[in-house]
């Protein structure tokens, strides 16, 4: 689970830490730049962890880094498939520790940042505070930790990360207790995040954008929809980067997914723009189907009644 901010304390903001924020409570020297050396004595480290999952040599190695924490704490006992590859990370299907009473959990593991190509994220994060490892916002006195984030420093950059990580799992928590159609999540590991499983033995569920949806089910489903952004606007928070690619449909119901991005819709001054492209995109995606919806509309009517009785920011009437 989300671990102690006390590790953050270990370190001044000048020192250059490749490790993940997860171990520098442990580390007391300076990591070397070239980590592959650690990330390929990985089978040692986890000599017990065995993947039925067979990944390439590189992968392997940040792969099990990754997950250490999972096994060892009884959360997962193997690593089945791979879900879902990409620059930013990738999804894989693992088995469940029997003591959790579930077959599989979805993990969620970020690239090494040699590997990851992380897009600009600046205007997603405007308005949100950096989260520490276990999801509390780091303090405003605290100096140090803020200097090496201005400073970009590696043990900085690395704050970022984490805080990118954990806006995705706290996320996760806050839409799953308020009824959000989102995997439910579990944990969080070194580099990863472990949630519910869509899907069986066979297959995961796929993307929206991968599925003819019956014609007949588009209506309810594009409801469904708007009730989460609705939901989530209730909640002060924006999707970001929401269509028909980080939506699964499985058994006829939808799940939303893909947090990191998510926008504070009070703080940011971007949020008109951000929440009209995802209502948007959405309707573009459901039109395919024969739903006629007006984005405008949804936009507007949205916004007056739960962003803008906060901000003070009204949009022109239609």
């Amino acid at each position: 689970m989300p671990r102690s901010n006390d590790a953050f304390d270990q370190f001044d903001d000048d020192e250059q830490i490749d490790a993940p924020i997860a171990h520098v409570g442990r580390q007391r020297k300076r990591a070397p730049r070239k980590r592959w050396t650690e990330f390929s004595e990985g089978e040692q480290l986890l000599d017990n962890f065995t993947m039925t999952y067979r990944p390439s040599l590189y992968e392997g190695g940040w792969l099990k880094a990754s997950l250490r924490d999972l096994f060892t704490q009884q959360y997962i006992t193997d690593v089945l498939a791979l879900v879902k590859g990409g620059k930013e990370a990738s999804v894989y299907r693992c088995a469940a520790h029997p003591r959790l009473g579930m077959e599989w959990l979805a993990v969620k593991v970020y690239r090494p940042r040699m590997f990851r190509n992380l897009r600009n994220d600046k205007m997603y994060r405007e308005g949100r505070a950096i989260l520490t490892s276990d999801g509390r916002p780091v303090k405003p006195t605290d100096d140090r930790i803020l200097r090496a984030v201005g400073k970009k420093t590696d043990f900085g950059v690395q704050v970022e990360h984490t805080s990118w990580l954990m806006y995705e799992f706290t996320t996760l928590q806050r839409l799953h207790e308020a009824g959000a159609s989102v995997p439910a999540p579990v944990a969080t590991g070194e580099n990863s995040i472990l949630m519910e499983y869509i899907g069986d033995a066979s297959r995961a569920a796929p993307t929206l954008s991968g599925t003819a949806i019956p014609e007949d089910d588009a209506p309810r489903l594009f409801a469904d929809v708007m009730r989460n952004i609705e939901l989530m606007l209730q909640l002060g928070i924006i999707h970001g980067d929401l269509s028909g690619h980080n939506i699964l449909y499985w058994e006829g119901e939808i799940t939303l997914i893909d947090f990191p991005q998510v926008t504070d819709s009070y703080a940011n001054r971007n949020a008109d723009f951000i929440l009209r492209r995802d209502i948007t995109r959405v309707c573009e995606y459901f039109a395919r189907f024969g739903v006629a919806a007006d984005p405008a509309r949804l936009m507007h009517d949205l916004w007056e009644e739960y962003v803008a009785p906060q901000r003070g920011d009204h949009l022109p009437d239609l």
